[in-house]
């Protein structure tokens, strides 16, 4: 039986090794969608004002929405609203049933599989394999903080709009 983590829903157990095509294709071409993903920060922040005209609080559902949809399809995506996909090869470490964000526990399992769920493959192990095709192979050393689970639910995209420092590389005292 899956436990959740305090502040996630119940839900289902996780999927099988065969289940995870998208999340896995992801990994594998974390070097183009990080590429892609720059584009798309970029364009963001151009937005800013738009968004600040329109209303940052008046975006944040449709935006959250299109935004949980995109990255639950290619990510298995939590929503944290602290994204760290750039810096961990495009695998999102909230899928770790331990919610751990800085790197494996002692527990992975001799196969590349998930000490708590032995059917489920290590997202610090996919993370590193995804690390390795990114240009910045250094990104998954970089320290995440603690997650803000008042964050939850929230949306990332507008959050870098709203502030650049919070992009992709940014240095983490900007963060």
């Amino acid at each position: 039986m899956r436990i959740p983590a305090a502040f996630e829903p119940n839900g289902p157990p996780p999927r099988r090794r065969g289940h995870f095509a998208m999340r896995f294709w992801s990994v594998r071409h974390a070097r183009q969608l990080e590429t892609l993903y720059e584009l798309y920060e970029k364009g963001l922040v151009a937005l800013s004002p738009v968004f600040a005209w329109l209303g940052w609080e008046r975006l944040e559902r449709p935006v959250a929405a299109l935004e949980r949809g995109v990255k639950t399809l290619l990510f298995d995506c939590r929503m944290c609203g602290q994204c760290v996909l750039s810096q961990t090869g495009m695998a999102c470490p909230m899928n770790c049933p331990k919610n751990l964000r800085n790197g494996p526990c002692g527990g992975v399992r001799a196969d590349g599989n998930c000490e708590v769920y032995p059917e489920m493959p290590c997202v610090w192990v996919e993370a590193y394999e995804g690390s390795q095709q990114m240009r910045d192979t250094a990104g998954m050393a970089t320290a995440q903080p603690p997650v803000d689970h008042r964050l939850k639910g929230r949306s990332t995209w507008l959050a870098v709009s709203r502030d650049p420092s919070l992009r992709a590389g940014a240095p983490l005292a900007g963060r």
